[in-house]
């Protein structure tokens, strides 16, 4: 076990004069939000020693890890990356998740972001109405490259502690597009002046994600000097998730995770490298 200090949005920058709850946004392209942050320090438990007496899956407390060797090893070829691992990761997916119909690999969601993300990456409209009608899943599936992740470790958040009232829907603001065709972002996002980098004047909301608002009963586990030869993965979002319709009781919805400090990590660590792959999973 080890300890890390992780920020979270605070609740009360998020409210009106009145006290009313105002929507809060985060832009994509530089480090501002309409929210403010606040700091907690937690203990991290090493999964592999808790995995002796608690149970874990996506479809449990919302992550797993598992050994599995990657042929590519370099990551240094995005042609390569995009030919052989996206396989090696669809390949992984449907070893380790029975019922799997399709895998959709792409380049943090709530309900409503899951949906959009799905009509982006499905070419066909009909093809995409008819999945969503079925279960699906947003999975990133996280791989340290080159030598273990014992620096800045990727700490998650067990399902099973978090609550709704936990998650804060926030709005992500890009950079308004030139006149174009919206299909192909290349080349059309226009940087705002600095000037108006607190305002949302130049920008426009192109999706959304939830921020985490603290809470005591979270628990974070971390898979400790994590090495290439394992990956973790973890549940962005889940259409049949307990809360929504047709929804599981049970059944993760999410994870919540972030990079920590490890106060632990020798001064000589390497730092950390590492490769996510983001997949819709449709059933």
């Amino acid at each position: 076990m080890t300890t890390g200090v992780f920020r979270y949005i605070d609740p009360a920058s998020s409210l009106g004069a009145d006290g009313s709850h105002v929507k809060p946004w985060s832009k994509v392209d530089v480090d501002q939000t309409s929210f403010k942050r606040t700091e907690r320090k937690r203990s991290v438990i090493n999964i592999r020693d808790a995995a002796r007496s608690t149970p874990f899956g996506v479809d449990v407390s919302g992550f797993d890890v598992f050994t599995s060797p990657a042929k590519e090893t370099a990551f240094t070829d995005d042609e390569a990356v995009r030919e052989g691992y996206y396989a090696e990761v669809e390949e992984l997916l449907r070893k380790k998740i029975p019922g799997i119909k399709k895998v959709q690999l792409h380049v943090d969601q709530t309900p409503g972001a899951a949906e959009v993300r799905v009509r982006r990456h499905i070419e066909d409209p009909v093809e995409a109405e008819e999945l969503i009608k079925g279960r699906y899943q947003i999975i990133n599936v996280w791989r340290p490259i080159g030598h273990a992740a014992t620096d800045f470790p990727l700490a998650v958040v067990d399902w099973r502690t978090t609550h709704p009232e936990d998650l804060i829907s926030v709005d992500l603001l890009y950079p308004k597009r030139k006149d174009g065709d919206d299909h192909d972002d290349r080349g059309k996002e226009v940087r705002p002046d600095e000037a108006t980098f607190t305002s949302t004047e130049g920008y426009e909301v192109r999706g959304e994600t939830y921020a985490i608002a603290p809470s005591d009963k979270h628990k974070f586990y971390y898979a400790k000097d994590m090495t290439p030869e394992e990956v973790m993965l973890i549940k962005c979002f889940d259409s049949r998730s307990q809360g929504l319709p047709g929804g599981r009781e049970g059944l993760a919805g999410l994870t919540p995770h972030t990079a920590f400090v490890d106060p632990a990590t020798p001064a000589d660590a390497k730092g950390r490298q590492s490769i996510e792959v983001r997949c819709l999973v449709f059933y």
